[in-house]
């Protein structure tokens, strides 16, 4: 029996063991406490990377609350096969938003995934695209986003159901799925390397274009090929060459009026998207649309 005890205990001391290494390999990640000394803000160009970012599509307010569309008070909700997502307040607001945060943390959380209490954000916030973003603009959005209203409005807890409202378990999450590296890579001219920046950077196309696995992780090889719509209507179209054969000038149109080469226009969500896009310098809009004639093509599933 003490045989039995002393192997009990020594596999318990060897789990516990793993568990704390596992811990702290996952831990969530920082910048350097020194990551944006000197770096001086620009919002004008912060006001772009808010528009290329797309942060009012999720932030404003859900349907039903009036308010200016770039006032951050949050509230939309986002269905998911793991439960709701409620996107929280961001407006400059000192208790109900982000107004007493740091410059550094709101980086943190942009680029790292990583809250100022120091916890593991969920990945319905796409820092999983964002942590590829120039730490420049990410300084200037922060400037663009303290010169925007205040907004009052409490911030709502998700909804998600036991194993996923563990944040703990979204360390081995990242681990798997978070990385920097391009999508498409190659010997890409200027303007294609710019589309590939907004697209796969700051817009966050992938986010919702490429089909996911069963723990939520991107199929980077099937990078932009169509997925299942989270709410359950539809299909998120496949904007690949594989099927989507529109011409620069087409998505430079869509892109600028939300209208299709066959006349329909952009609805849902895509709307927002569009209305974002659209504030943006004409390159920007013609750099993306080169990037996703190079893109792998691939056929529905």
């Amino acid at each position: 029996m003490a045989s039995w005890g002393r192997k009990i205990a020594s596999s318990g001391g060897i789990l516990a063991v793993c568990v704390v290494a596992g811990l702290y390999i996952t831990k969530p990640e920082r910048l350097a406490p020194d990551a944006l000394e000197g770096m001086i803000p620009s919002t004008e160009n912060g006001a772009r990377v808010f528009s290329a970012m797309g942060c009012a599509s999720c932030h404003s307010a859900p349907l039903g609350v009036e308010y200016e569309n770039d006032a951050l008070g949050g509230g939309k909700r986002f269905p998911s096969p793991f439960g709701t997502f409620v996107a929280p307040n961001i407006s400059s607001h000192p208790t109900a938003g982000i107004g007493t945060w740091t410059d550094l943390e709101i980086a943190d959380a942009v680029l790292k995934g990583t809250s100022p209490t120091g916890e593991h954000y969920y990945p319905a916030f796409p820092y999983a695209t964002f942590n590829k973003a120039k730490l420049q603009d990410i300084v200037d959005l922060i400037a663009h986003l303290r010169s925007l209203p205040a907004i009052d409005t409490p911030r709502e807890a998700h909804d998600l159901g036991f194993p996923f409202n563990m944040r703990v378990s979204l360390g081995g999450w990242k681990l798997l799925f978070v990385n920097t590296d391009w999508v498409v890579t190659g010997d890409l001219t200027p303007q294609q390397e710019h589309g590939r920046y907004l697209v796969e950077a700051m817009g966050h196309c992938g986010e919702c274009h490429t089909p996911r696995n069963v723990l939520g992780g991107s199929e980077k090889t099937l990078w932009l090929a169509g997925a299942p719509n989270p709410v359950g209507k539809g299909r998120i179209p496949n904007i690949t060459p594989g099927e989507f054969n529109w011409s620069e000038a087409d998505v430079v149109e869509y892109l600028t009026s939300g209208f299709t080469p066959e006349y329909d226009s952009a609805g849902g969500e895509m709307a927002d998207v569009v209305e974002n896009i659209a504030k943006l310098p004409s390159a920007d809009r013609e750099a993306i649309a080169a990037y996703l004639q190079i893109v792998p093509a691939h056929s529905s599933k």
